[in-house]
């Protein structure tokens, strides 16, 4: 007897054995255990089972399957910039004290369940919602020949106990063609605490990013013991070295080893996040962005040192052929440095005032205002000023990432 033929004779045996009195069933187990040499104990099964299975979930029910709360909470994973679970349960207390103020109150049981969700259940409450987009692009590294034998390597930042150590990298906004002039981003990154600045250089010039680190330095909260950067020209020239040593107190300009980018991997794992979740990968290359771009770029600034919490190695341990590693608690770097001890009474007291003057759903809604702005910059797709022709473009919407719901 072939099966199927078999799951016939059976669905038509389960039909009378629901119907027939308790004497008539053990007579059809005998028949079907004799027919389809089934073991009794799984006829008994087969015959027993309803046609349609429940589709009841089993176990005890979620805490979290609240409509509103799954509202806030992507809302709020959305506004924050699609924070993992680790970093976004240690924003929601610094987030919802504003969530009133620009969505409405939340009841009280809600807003008590979102300050006391675990980083499991929000990952899957957020599940249908996220959406990963990842893209290659060209590089704009190229070695920086001038004071390259002078100025020493750095590969290791163990040594590293105080916040004003800088690592710096470049992002190049050319749409796929490194030809021709376009803007380039800069990134500086603390460290110690994960303080990150962004700036905006045309066709990154020598005397560009000499000003721009400059403006950099000026509005840190912090002093500036240590530059490190990786070999390329736009930081290895005389601007910058004169610029670092030159002073009364020298700065320890250091690089990193060619194409071993975790030499300057605190800066590296910033261009994503920082730049490219930002911009994305257009050619942006009308001089006029670079004025709204820097704007742009400070209040990011604020948002991401006073909202967004970021993690830290603590330690790396190799067992066997895996690597272990253990990360402190998330925590915005403006508390970083608080907790760092290097700020005076007064510096504290300013940046202490600076935070609770900010709102983060107000500096997202600016955000998303110039980023509008600066969209409507761009030339139009197929213009001599949009870049080189017949080239694919790998853009994507200055908007952030949206649901892509089930």
């Amino acid at each position: 007897m072939s099966c199927e033929s078999k799951q016939e004779y059976i669905e038509v045996q389960r039909r009378r054995y629901c119907r027939v009195a308790k004497a008539y069933k053990t007579r059809l187990l005998d028949e079907v255990c004799e027919v389809c040499g089934y073991d009794r104990k799984y006829a008994i099964k087969l015959l027993g089972r309803s046609k349609q299975p429940s589709k009841k979930k089993r176990g005890r029910k979620s805490e979290y399957d609240d409509p509103e709360l799954t509202k806030a909470l992507k809302r709020l994973w959305l506004k924050s910039g699609q924070m993992c679970s680790k970093r976004l349960k240690q924003a929601l207390p610094l987030w919802l004290n504003h969530y009133k103020k620009h969505h409405g109150d939340l009841a009280v049981g809600c807003r008590k369940k979102l300050l006391q969700i675990s980083q499991a259940s929000i990952d899957r409450l957020l599940k249908p919602y996220k959406a990963q987009q990842r893209r290659k692009c060209n590089t704009g590294t190229k070695p920086g020949t001038l004071l390259k034998n002078q100025i020493p390597i750095r590969t290791s930042n163990e040594d590293i106990d105080r916040p004003g150590y800088l690592e710096a990298d470049t992002v190049a906004h050319c749409g796929g063609s490194m030809s021709g002039e376009f803007i380039w981003s800069v990134t500086y990154t603390d460290i110690k605490t994960g303080w990150t600045a962004l700036r905006a250089v045309w066709n990154k010039g020598y005397e560009g990013v000499r000003n721009q680190t400059q403006d950099v330095e000026l509005s840190l909260p912090f002093k500036i013991p240590g530059f490190d950067c990786d070999n390329e020209s736009e930081f290895l020239n005389h601007h910058l070295t004169r610029y670092f040593l030159h002073r009364e107190q020298p700065v320890h300009f250091t690089r990193s080893r060619p194409y071993r980018k975790n030499d300057n991997a605190h800066v590296e794992q910033k261009n994503w996040p920082h730049v490219r979740e930002l911009l994305g990968y257009d050619r942006l290359d009308n001089p006029a962005m670079l004025k709204e771009l820097n704007r742009l770029y400070q209040e990011w600034e604020q948002l991401n040192n006073f909202f967004k919490p970021s993690l830290k190695l603590k330690s790396k341990m190799r067992q066997k052929s895996r690597y272990i590693k253990t990360y402190d608690t998330p925590a915005p770097p403006f508390q970083r440095l608080k907790a760092s001890g290097i700020l005076s009474d007064k510096q504290e007291k300013v940046l202490q005032e600076q935070y609770e003057s900010l709102d983060p759903f107000e500096l997202e809604q600016r955000i998303q205002r110039r980023l509008k702005k600066i969209e409507k910059m761009k030339p139009a797709a197929g213009s001599p000023q949009s870049g080189a022709p017949g080239l694919p473009t790998a853009s994507r919407s200055l908007t952030p990432l949206q649901p892509t719901g089930t």
